[in-house]
């Protein structure tokens, strides 16, 4: 049986042809260990790395690659963010639909050091607006962090706008690009992004273990990680030139060549082009599902422009045993549960079932979706 893969919230895949040739390349050319030695493959593992470097900030608007630091996963990235920045005192503003990848970091720093939070909760409507997270500054908020897009119900909230409030009122604004690097458009100077977190193996078609954090100029983080860099190894404390500073040890050579190919075919595809696919397969999908009798759907209706997921639930069937269903019986790859989003399910009033995930990518089909529909149908008639 040929599998229907639609859970690329979560991991994409396929990845383009490109990613797997790159990756192969440098472990059998130049798999050396970068910025560790003056030899011919040290060098070529150090190009092979700042080549990843400067695509990525061409992407998003960086004007400096070395203010972008590479990690195993955004969530690596989002808590060098939020624990190297953070003091005791600070007020943070954010969304109710954030990872855990945001929320744990910021809760351990409430326990840990005395930092206030305040979650915005979206409207009626489902969405997001400015003025709802102006309200919730104090004189002592330091940070607004909020995930670009909603890993639960796909809504996108308001980067640009809250990136100006941010500015206007001398906030930080920390962006986990999660679900949104590569689908949506993201320009950190425009946008007024201070720090941006995203993975290598979602939107931007690399493979697992790649992510990176962009910091501007103007903001300093404590290292959560000390130790060699392959610079000022005389020194006792940690450098204080960028990129190193932020990363001590081995970085992943060979995922980071796989991650520049699948940004290379990103950047090919177009990323309003991969917008438009995703989200034409996303409404494709609401109306179908919306159609079942005992489907509920979550997030906003197919008026409102989302990323590519959707999440629902069939009347009196487990999330599980539906997704289960879909696997064993249909080939089609979902996935169930809470999705590390407890703050998410919460604001959708699914915090006690969780919810049925579809998530799509550029090697998604309209058939696909027709497939999750007609299999959803069958489920439903034969539980309801």
């Amino acid at each position: 049986m040929a599998i229907i893969y639609l859970d690329n919230a979560a991991s994409t895949w396929p990845k383009p042809p490109a990613v797997k040739e790159m990756m192969a390349e440098v472990i059998d050319d130049f798999a050396a260990n970068p910025g560790r030695g003056g030899h011919t493959l040290g060098m070529k593992a150090s190009k092979s790395v700042f080549r990843t470097r400067v695509q990525l900030s061409r992407l998003f608007g960086i004007q400096n690659p070395n203010n972008l630091f590479f990690y195993l996963n955004a969530t690596q990235a989002l808590n060098q963010a939020i624990k190297g920045f953070l003091k005791p005192g600070d007020h943070v503003v954010s969304s109710s639909v954030e990872h855990n990848s945001v929320r744990r970091p910021l809760e351990y720093m409430r326990k840990t050091i005395g930092v206030e939070i305040t979650y915005v909760e979206p409207r009626d409507d489902h969405q997001f607006y400015p003025e709802d997270f102006e309200k919730a500054l104090q004189p002592n908020t330091r940070l607004l962090a909020v995930s670009h897009a909603s890993n639960l119900t796909g809504v996108i909230l308001p980067i640009a706008e809250l990136g100006a409030l941010s500015k206007q009122h001398g906030v930080a604004f920390l962006v986990d690009a999660s679900q949104s690097a590569g689908v949506l458009p993201i320009h950190v100077e425009e946008m007024n992004i201070d720090m941006l977190a995203f993975p290598g193996h979602k939107g931007l078609y690399g493979p697992q273990g790649t992510g990176a954090l962009y910091v501007h100029n103007d903001i300093d983080l404590e290292p959560l990680i000390h130790g060699g860099t392959g610079s000022q190894s005389e020194a006792i404390d940690q450098p204080t030139t960028r990129p190193d500073r932020y990363e001590s040890g081995t970085v992943n050579t060979v995922g980071l060549a796989g991650l520049l190919a699948g940004v290379s075919y990103v950047m090919e595809k177009g990323v309003e082009n991969i917008r438009e696919q995703e989200w034409e397969l996303t409404k494709q999908t609401l109306v179908g599902l919306k159609q079942i009798q005992g489907v509920e759907v979550y997030g906003p209706g197919v008026e409102v422009e989302r990323v590519g997921v959707v999440s629902f639930n069939i009347d009196g069937v487990d999330a599980s045993e539906v997704s289960f269903i879909l696997d064993q019986q249909y080939g089609i790859a979902t996935r169930s549960g809470y999705h590390c989003t407890p703050l998410g399910h919460q604001t959708a009033g699914t915090e006690q079932k969780g919810a049925v995930r579809a998530s799509y990518g550029i090697f998604n089909t309209q058939k696909d979706v027709e497939a999750l529909i007609q299999a959803v149908r069958e489920i439903a008639a034969a539980f309801v």
